[in-house]
C-alpha cells in the first residue's frame, strides 16, 4: 500500500515539472524571437530618439561626399561669393586711378609763318581727345616754341602738360599777354610744330 500512495504523489510532480520546462521552453522561445525579432523593433526607436544614428548616416554620406566635394565647397563659396560684391565695389577705383582728369577746352593760335597750321594743330588735338574751343593767329608778340599755356592752379595744369606730351611742345603757365584770355589751355603753335608722334 505504500508503494500505491508514494506513487501518486509523484505524477503531480512529474506533470508540474513538465509544466515548468514548457514554460521555459516557451519563455526561451520568446525571448529569443524578442532579441532577434525586439532588435530591429529598438533600432528604429533608437534611429529617431537618439540623434547619434543620424550622424553616422551622415557620416556615411560625408564618405560619400568626397567624391562630390563641390556641394561641400558651395556654402564656403557662397561665403566668399559676399565678399567678392566688396571686390566687384571695389572695381570702380581703377577709372578714378587714371591720371586723365577732365580735359579742357584747347584754344589753337597760329604764332608761324605757315598759313592754315592752327587749323591743322586743331586736327591733332581733336585726334587726341581734346576739344577744340577756338583757333585763331596770335600776333601779339613772338613766341620761340610751340607750347601749351594753363592758368596756375587749376585743374587745367594736368591736361596741359598731357596734351604736351602727346603733341611734343613744351608747357608753360600763362604769360601776362594771355593772362586774362578765357578759361582753358592755350596751344600757341610756330614754325617747329611737329604734332603728335602717334600720327607720324
Amino acid at each position: 500500500m505504500t508503494s500505491p500512495e508514494s506513487a501518486s504523489p509523484s505524477r503531480p510532480a512529474k506533470a508540474a515539472g513538465f509544466a515548468l520546462l514548457g514554460v521555459a521552453a516557451v519563455a526561451l522561445v520568446i525571448g529569443v524571437v524578442s532579441l532577434f525579432g525586439g532588435g530591429s523593433d529598438d533600432t528604429p526607436p533608437v534611429a529617431e530618439g537618439t540623434s547619434s544614428t543620424a550622424p553616422p548616416a551622415q557620416t556615411s554620406t560625408a564618405a560619400s561626399e568626397p567624391p562630390a566635394s563641390t556641394p561641400s565647397s558651395a556654402p564656403p563659396a557662397t561665403t566668399t561669393a559676399t565678399p567678392t560684391v566688396p571686390s566687384s565695389a571695389v572695381v570702380p577705383p581703377p577709372p578714378v586711378t587714371q591720371p586723365g582728369a577732365a580735359k579742357a577746352p584747347v584754344r589753337v593760335y597760329n604764332n608761324s609763318t605757315i598759313t592754315g597750321l592752327a587749323t591743322k594743330a586743331s586736327d591733332e588735338v581733336r585726334a587726341n581727345g581734346w576739344t577744340v574751343a577756338e583757333t585763331g593767329n596770335y600776333s601779339s608778340g613772338t613766341i620761340p616754341t610751340t607750347t601749351v599755356y594753363f592758368r596756375p592752379g587749376t585743374e587745367e595744369e594736368a591736361s596741359a602738360k598731357e596734351l604736351a606730351a602727346a603733341l611734343r611742345a613744351r608747357v608753360e603757365p600763362r604769360f601776362d599777354g594771355i593772362q586774362s584770355a578765357a578759361a582753358g589751355i592755350i596751344l600757341i603753335v610756330t614754325n617747329d610744330f611737329q604734332g603728335s608722334a602717334k600720327n607720324k
